[in-house]
């Protein structure tokens, strides 16, 4: 393999329902900055069935191209005809490396890409860089030993270099106004073979919560809440902020609450304005989901808690009494306000 012929970073743009997934615009974005250290270009790849209008908006968020592939057989996400589709364009185009979101679908879709094409592929990566040694390989950083260390790969030898990068933990660009990249529009032609699983039915599931990942303010709550019901204190406090409740992995393994509120190395990865942890000890694991918040306030009894190292404020107590007594401040406070 000749790996100076691979040019490029692509970003695999995960869209459903003509909607672009949050972390392919942050992928967008990590990829124009790569890009610059690699002195190549950023290309979108942009899979569906009608999804021409989004072009405009992966322009703005920081594509130089585009490649698009529209196709009814991509109307709704199906591995092997997804993975057909990457793994052509991939053989034409000879990227230098590839990213996709580690979600779902981008941990179903990479690993089966990456056997494909016969290369290597680094999953869930919270940092991506250049390295400076002039050979402009990509250095993918995750955690590895249960978040207890973070390990460095590269992928010297093969082409391209594929990562999943986790939602949340790279920053979108602010929109380009008036970004128009070029689009290469290619017919795929994807074999019957490759379409032997037929979706019969999609059944959304429906939520009134906020995603913890859009949430400007999260009340989070750990192993010191002692028991669900105790939640409620989390959500009285939630509500008067405006906020959201978001959990550690503690409470989740406890079935206090679901797991698409968990807050770390094995949930998801946040960034809000504030960011309130109430009975979070700060393991390793619960940091990486979190330390990127604007601001940070800890309420823990152990006044040695690892939480505190990082919190811009923090209050020495039992949370199940400082709660209800800021919950009533901030009432307060907001109809002062008024």
């Amino acid at each position: 393999m000749d790996i100076q012929e691979y040019k490029g970073i692509y970003v695999f743009i995960q869209q459903v329902d003509g909607q672009v997934a949050g972390v392919s615009h942050e992928l967008l974005g990590k990829a124009k900055e790569l890009a610059k250290d690699m002195e190549t270009e950023v290309t979108a790849v942009l899979l569906g069935y009608n999804v021409s209008g989004l072009c405009k908006d992966l322009s703005s968020y920081g594509a130089d191209k585009i490649i698009m592939v529209d196709n009814k057989d991509l109307e709704l996400y199906s591995t092997k005809p997804y993975a057909y589709c990457m793994c052509h364009i991939i053989e034409k185009y000879k990227p230098a490396a590839v990213l996709y979101g580690a979600t779902a679908i981008g941990r179903d879709l990479a690993p089966r890409v990456a056997a494909r094409v016969r290369t290597g592929l680094t999953a869930d990566c919270t940092k991506l860089d250049v390295a400076d040694d002039g050979t402009k390989n990509l250095r993918m950083t995750r955690p590895a030993f249960g978040g207890n260390i973070m390990a460095t790969i590269i992928c010297p030898d093969y082409r391209p270099q594929m990562a999943t990068v986790r939602p949340g933990v790279m920053q979108k660009i602010k929109p380009i106004d008036g970004a128009s990249a070029p689009t290469d529009s290619i017919d795929i032609e994807i074999p019957a073979s490759e379409k032997d699983v037929q979706i019969l039915e999609v059944i959304k599931k429906e939520s009134q919560k906020m995603d913890i990942q859009d949430a400007k303010i999260l009340v989070s709550g750990g192993r010191g809440m002692g028991c669900p019901e105790n939640f409620k204190l989390l959500e009285n406090l939630a509500d008067a902020l405006g906020g959201t409740v978001s959990s550690s992995r503690a409470c989740v393994d406890a079935g206090w609450v679901e797991k698409d509120i968990q807050v770390g190395q094995t949930g998801k990865t946040v960034r809000p304005n504030l960011y309130l942890a109430c009975g979070i000890s700060g393991a390793i694991q619960h940091l990486a989901g979190m330390e990127e918040s604007d601001v940070i306030v800890a309420i823990n009894k152990d006044e040695g808690a690892p939480m505190f190292e990082v919190a811009d404020f923090g209050v020495v107590g039992d949370a199940l009494k400082v709660l209800p007594l800021l919950t009533e401040e901030v009432k307060k406070a907001m109809a002062a306000r008024k």
